[in-house]
């Protein structure tokens, strides 16, 4: 306890330095909250031009008179890209679906068994082998491009889901990640499954797997937006336009004479709908498996 010296008395000059702080706190706050706007604002300007003309003419896309929404919204075009006989844009759709789905669960099947392999099995070589994974992300994509190519087309798999699949169910670096985040797990609870008589298999299927469910989610949301947005191995695999994806689907309406600009826009934005889904609904658990990647040991 402080006391105050006879004949001296407290000023209240001596509180203005928390005044000042909380002041600065404030300030800094809302400069956050602004910035934050800001940059949200110039990261929601390609969804606004990409509705903007989705529901606008030709003419309005690319006349001088710029409008902020078009006067005449034309709700026509959302039927535009599955009435064109050209492109199969229905069935790119439903292939990207088929696709990116079995994609992401082969992709979080293969590479957390790996991973949790690499952080909890014992094996004289694990670093060894945890170093080749590794060494696979110094490999150029397109090192591997032709021979991948020549060992599916060897298979018969060309205008295939198994050719578009298969070859991407590795990942080193979600192997990686899956390694790093297994490391950190508590190994108490898998101890407590070897007591019940659980081996590896029970102890990652039962124990691991509930409570990872997290990042699990993380991973297969950047998995599944990774495999939607895949377009050179989609293109060279499926050569029949009913085995096209939708990326390849948008790229055929920018191959011909004319250009139809507003189909263009309207294909596009349908094609991300499924993806702000995932992102939606998953994103919860995104931030969260994210923070719990564990990069450490």
């Amino acid at each position: 306890m402080t006391t105050t010296a006879p004949g001296t008395r407290k000023t209240p000059g001596r509180s203005l330095p928390r005044r000042t702080r909380r002041g600065r706190g404030v300030m800094s706050s809302t400069g956050l909250y602004v910035a934050t706007g800001v940059a949200a604002l110039l990261f929601l300007v390609p969804f606004y031009v990409l509705v903007r003309n989705a529901l606008s003419t030709d003419a309005q896309i690319t006349g001088e008179d710029w409008t902020l929404f078009p006067t005449d919204v034309q709700w026509g075009n959302v039927t535009a890209p599955f009435d064109d006989s050209r492109v199969p844009f229905a069935r790119s759709l439903w292939n990207s679906t088929v696709v990116a789905v079995l994609h992401t669960a082969g992709v979080l099947l293969v590479c957390s068994l790996a991973g949790y392999g690499l952080a909890r099995i014992p094996y004289r070589h694990a670093d060894k082998v945890f170093y080749l994974v590794l060494g696979t992300l110094m490999v150029p994509t397109a090192v591997t491009f032709v021979p991948s190519f020549v060992l599916v087309s060897s298979l018969g798999w060309v205008d295939s889901y198994r050719g578009l699949i298969v070859p991407g169910l590795f990942s080193g670096f979600t192997c990686f990640l899956f390694r790093q985040y297994f490391l950190g797990f508590p190994r108490e609870l898998e101890e407590a499954a070897r007591v019940d008589g659980l081996g590896h298999w029970g102890a990652y299927w039962r124990v691991v797997v509930p409570n990872s469910l997290n990042f699990f989610a993380a991973i297969a949301t950047i998995t599944f937006i990774n495999g939607w947005n895949s377009f050179l191995w989609p293109l060279v695999i499926g050569q029949d336009p009913g085995a096209w994806t939708v990326q390849v689907a948008l790229s055929s309406y920018t191959t011909g004479q004319t250009v139809v600009f507003h189909q263009i826009f309207m294909a596009t934005a349908i094609s991300i709908v499924p993806l702000l889904f995932v992102f939606l609904f998953l994103q919860r658990w995104l931030v969260q498996g994210i923070a719990q990647t564990g990069i450490k040991g």
